[in-house]
């Protein structure tokens, strides 16, 4: 090589063994470091791969093409899978059982619901078992099928099971669990029952359903029941029929200690749940495929909990709920397996 001082002799290195290890960029490195974890972070919060596209282009100066970003999102659909069929414990003192309503363009926007089924565990943790696709009209078969996948992985015995009134749940979970305790989500009922009523009376009437949820036993319950058909039932004869259809899964509720019913009177630990779900899913609009609409569902989940195991914090007040879980179903809350 020459140059202004004269020729310069260069030996430039063979690596013919291939034995060279780059550390910028590595070998067969296609993409930089940290992008896969940032396309599924904002794809969970409910980004379109155009918009997550957009962001790298603004915040970053890089070019990320939308196909590769699909191809970063779809890799988590076997991790979803394998989530979806991975053992569970072998008990749960409570599931609670709950929809999240999608869009979903079917050759048009329908709205689907997908359920989310959450279990605590005998130490207290929020395990997101599982998410299911529905099309609306679910019965005791399409229940059955849930609640078996869910026996298979290892569930051999359920407390109490809450839900929203799904029509052929109970029937269901009596095939599944015998002895199982199907109980109506008291939050929802009590929604609903305002669903009828004029905001103005809101107040008056959570005022007058207050004896009903809190009487001793059921006996006492339906005397406040018909005290409360008495003020309201004229004006709003729907509640009656609404209050009277959830009666035989809402009196379970008023046999227990006041932990156990502290735990199960809502389906609060679902709900902080949905929240996160509605708000990806809100920010999408609709979603081109019923697959897609679980991906990011299962993509919020994830955030969740980095571990995978779907499992988020512990219920607060756990201990009392646990004593009287352990009394009350008397030698049912044996050592779990762990997933």
């Amino acid at each position: 090589m020459l140059t202004a001082v004269g020729p310069v002799t260069i030996e430039v290195p063979r690596d013919r063994d291939g034995t060279f290890e780059p550390v910028i960029v590595r070998k067969r490195q296609r993409r930089l470091d940290g992008i896969d974890q940032i396309v599924l972070s904002v794809s969970a919060r409910g980004l379109t791969t155009g918009e997550i596209s957009a962001h790298f282009g603004e915040v970053y100066g890089a070019s990320v093409g939308k196909d590769t970003i699909s191809r970063i999102t779809d890799a988590v659909v076997e991790a979803m899978a394998e989530w979806q069929n991975r053992p569970l414990d072998r008990v749960y003192p409570v599931i609670f059982l709950d929809a999240i309503v999608v869009k979903v363009r079917d050759g048009q926007v329908v709205n689907r619901p997908s359920y989310v089924a959450i279990g605590v565990t005998v130490a207290g943790e929020r395990d997101i078992l599982g998410i299911w696709a529905g099309d609306g009209g679910e019965g005791a078969k399409f229940w059955l099928s849930v609640l078996t996948e869910i026996k298979n992985r290892g569930v051999a015995d359920v407390c109490m099971l809450v839900c929203d009134g799904l029509r052929g749940l109970p029937d269901a979970v009596n095939a599944t669990w015998p002895l199982t305790v199907v109980q109506t989500c008291l939050l929802h009922l009590i929604r609903n029952t305002f669903r009828f009523a004029s905001r103005r009376d809101w107040d008056a009437m959570a005022k007058d359903l207050r004896p009903i949820y809190t009487a001793v036993n059921a006996d006492q319950a339906a005397v406040r029941l018909e005290e409360f058909l008495d003020t309201w039932g004229g004006q709003y004869p729907a509640i009656a029929g609404l209050w009277r259809s959830a009666w035989t899964e809402f009196i379970p509720f008023l046999d227990y200690d006041v932990e156990i019913r502290r735990i199960i009177c809502s389906t609060n630990a679902i709900e902080s749940l949905n929240a996160r779900y509605r708000r990806a899913i809100k920010a999408r609009g609709h979603f081109p495929t019923e697959q897609a609409a679980l991906k990011c569902l299962y993509l919020v989940t994830r955030s969740l909990d980095p571990t995978g195991r779907g499992r988020s914090r512990r219920t607060m007040r756990w201990k009392p709920a646990l004593n009287a879980f352990a009394i009350t179903f008397e030698g049912r809350l044996t050592p779990t397996t762990t997933n």
